[in-house]
């Protein structure tokens, strides 16, 4: 798997090092859709599972052209324990592929960050667009 879907801290409008680091070792494809909740955690979001078809959350997708590295580093920068794929119990996030669609209908696999901790009603942006 080589696409990568981001919504956050890394999307191309937000100032971030890291989304600098991912720009630089991956490719912009186009703006997506994630099925899903997007909510504020901190100065950063999380997304969780929806199966409600208008939740969507909205990002962009990117092809990975090191999907090891990239992966490596961006496991950790969300969290996750080496080898864990989000599967340990202190993981905040889970890497897992979901269906990422554009707007002109047609899809992609790709990888996605979905949080893993509970988060109250009132931190959900309805919406779906991270704004920092």
């Amino acid at each position: 798997m080589n696409h990568l879907f981001v919504y956050g801290s890394l999307l191309s409008s937000i100032p971030n090092a890291m989304g600098r680091r991912l720009r630089a070792e991956a490719v912009f494809l186009w703006p997506g859709r994630a099925a899903g909740r997007l909510y504020r955690v901190s100065w950063y979001p999380g997304a969780t599972k929806t199966e409600n078809p208008p939740e969507v959350i909205q990002g962009e997708l990117y092809r990975l052209t090191s999907p090891v590295n990239t992966l490596a580093w961006l496991d950790e920068y969300e969290g996750i324990l080496p080898g864990q794929n989000g599967t340990a119990a202190n993981d905040d996030y889970v890497r897992v592929t979901k269906s990422i669609l554009r707007s002109d209908g047609t899809s992609v696999m790709a990888w996605i960050y979905y949080y893993q901790r509970p988060l109250p009603p009132s931190a959900w942006i309805p919406d779906g667009i991270w704004r920092g």
